[in-house]
């Protein structure tokens, strides 16, 4: 069966960007090959450049590739329960759990923010993990289970708190044992902030 042109348009987009998830993941941006990438995915230099511009741009759709990835995972992960505090916590360890990684790690953490700057990068956090616990806390605080606080300030306290969590995990030796301690910590926090 003939793909239609938007359908060879989209697979080729895709197979570029498992390729160049791999190298980012493993030799990080600056040292991630084009020409290597390419000749991985059996495409041209003017494949790349027809679809993602540049290197650059390229790296921007494999870091948008995973932060919707984390944040379709938080959704489902959170969706297992049906007690609304729950879904809080079990959000919070979905997003721990999948930025540390190996395939997201350094994509996400290191080479994201230093490539796009810290204000792009974190317009794009605020565009997925952020904007799913900015509307759990929301529907906590309107079903009465957050204390009188502002939505946004912990909103940012707890990313900001989680994304130097998944920082310190991925520099630990024990990895295992670094996440177990920070979803200990994140769910100590979080229920501070419970209304009794």
């Amino acid at each position: 069966m003939k793909l239609s042109k938007a359908e060879q348009k989209k697979a080729t987009m895709l197979k570029l960007m498992e390729v160049a998830r791999e190298h980012f993941s493993e030799h990080g941006y600056a040292e991630s090959s084009l020409e290597e990438m390419v000749k991985q995915a059996g495409l041209t230099r003017g494949a790349l450049y027809h679809h993602f511009g540049n290197k650059e741009g390229l790296f921007l759709a494999v870091l948008e590739s995973v932060q919707q990835e984390i944040a379709n995972r938080i959704e489902t992960d959170a969706a297992a329960s049906g007690d609304l505090w729950e879904q809080l916590l079990l959000g919070c360890r979905a997003f721990i759990t999948s930025a540390v990684e190996p395939r997201n790690r350094r994509i996400l953490l290191l080479d994201g923010p230093s490539l796009l700057g810290w204000d792009s990068w974190r317009r794009t956090d605020e565009q997925n993990s952020m904007l799913l616990l900015r509307e759990q806390l929301q529907l906590l605080q309107r079903q009465k289970y957050l204390k009188p606080i502002s939505v946004d300030a912990l909103t940012h306290l707890l990313s900001g708190a989680m994304n130097e969590a998944v920082l310190w995990i991925a520099e630990t030796p024990d990895r295992m044992q670094s996440l177990e301690e920070s979803i200990a910590a994140i769910t100590l926090l979080c229920d501070g902030f419970r209304e009794k």
